[in-house]
């Protein structure tokens, strides 16, 4: 895990509210619409997320133990949106930075400088409504 629980408790009370709505609209951002897994809640976490052939990529900033990847992993997928757009996705599974080879290079570079060694690969759902317009809630 590249960064330390203290820098994790203070993006989720801070970074994340602050950040959160940004990161719809911006290239290489996103936000991960996941249900938590014991309370059922439904919960939004920011993510650096990389198209790519199949999917998406994101990066563990915290590691695979951050709650929001086990997440997803026992759910089976999650929604994210990216660019104004929302979109289903499913089949995730944990990868090593060697396999990140769609990562573009700037991205890549600074990842590597903060330690971050492991990627949650997710296949895009070829459900037809899989791709929604607009902002909605998790449902």
């Amino acid at each position: 895990m590249a960064l330390g629980r203290r820098m994790a408790t203070f993006n989720r009370h801070v970074t994340n509210r602050l950040f959160g709505r940004a990161a719809t609209r911006l290239p290489r951002f996103g936000v991960v619409l996941h249900i938590g897994r014991r309370s059922g809640r439904p919960y939004r976490t920011p993510v650096n997320v990389f198209r790519t052939a199949a999917g998406y990529r994101m990066a563990l900033t915290y590691g695979s133990g951050a709650d929001w990847v086990r997440n997803i992993l026992v759910a089976g997928g999650c929604r994210l949106v990216t660019r104004g757009t929302m979109v289903r996705l499913r089949n995730p599974r944990l990868v090593r930075a060697e396999r990140a080879a769609g990562v573009p290079a700037p991205a890549r570079a600074v990842l590597r400088l903060i330690r971050i060694t492991e990627f949650l690969e997710l296949d895009l759902d070829p459900a037809p409504d899989a791709r929604v317009a607009g902002r909605r809630a998790v449902s």
